[in-house]
Formats: C-alpha cells, sequence, structure tokens
C-alpha cells in the first residue's frame, strides 16, 4: 500500500521516516517530496509498504502522532485520477494562444495602444 505522510518536520530524512514505518511492518520504500531547485524538504513524502493489514495499522497508529514536535498526516495515497493532472508543457486554457506583450494575439507581440500612427485607423 502506498501511504501519504504530510506535515513532516523539514528536517527529518528518509531513514528516520523508514524507521518509524518499520516499526508496524516490512517497507518497500521511503520517499521525502523535495524542491527541485534547493533540495529543501516540502513537508511530505510516501511510504510504501507490501502489506495492506500493517500499513493500515501504521495509518491507524501514526495518523496524529507527534515527530520532531509536528503533529504528522498519515493516510492511504490515492492516485489522482488522469482527468485531474495538470500539465505545464502545454497551455492549459484550453489551446487559446495570446502572443507577446500585451495580451494580442498578433506576431508583433501586442496592439498599438497609443503614440505615433493615430490616422492609420
Amino acid at each position: 500500500m502506498n501511504i501519504f505522510v504530510g506535515s513532516l518536520p523539514f528536517s527529518i530524512e528518509e531513514a528516520d521516516l523508514r524507521e518509524s514505518f518499520e516499526a508496524y511492518g516490512a517497507v518497500d520504500s521511503v520517499k521525502i517530496i523535495t524542491d527541485k531547485f534547493t533540495g529543501r524538504s516540502k513537508g511530505f513524502g510516501f511510504v510504501e509498504m507490501p502489506s495492506d493489514e500493517e500499513a493500515q495499522k501504521a495509518i491507524d497508529e501514526l495518523n496524529g502522532a507527534t515527530v520532531q514536535g509536528r503533529a504528522i498526516v498519515v493516510n492511504k495515497s490515492e492516485p489522482k485520477p488522469e482527468g485531474e493532472r495538470r500539465s505545464f508543457n502545454n497551455n492549459s486554457r484550453g489551446g487559446e494562444s495570446r502572443g507577446g506583450y500585451g495580451g494580442g494575439g498578433n506576431s508583433r507581440g501586442g496592439e498599438n495602444r497609443g503614440g505615433g500612427d493615430r490616422g492609420r485607423y
């Protein structure tokens, strides 16, 4: 079972988290999520346990437990449905494209909002 662990102290390490969960059974993997630029913990992670029964016992016992002065949140991790995932690699406005500065759609970067060539309109 994949388990979400939130409200983690920023100083906790994966080995410490593994040790906490191993008290309830075998642990396949532990991953604390970090910021890709700074490497600093984001304060949450995931623990994978092969036995659903042991994982549920860990969830029941550790949810709300205090770790380094913080009450942690522990629950079963549910994958997001495919339709709810956000992609930052494409335009999230459904294909609408607004070019350049000023929101105009032409290749010159927007509309002319004054100055110079008023007689042209």
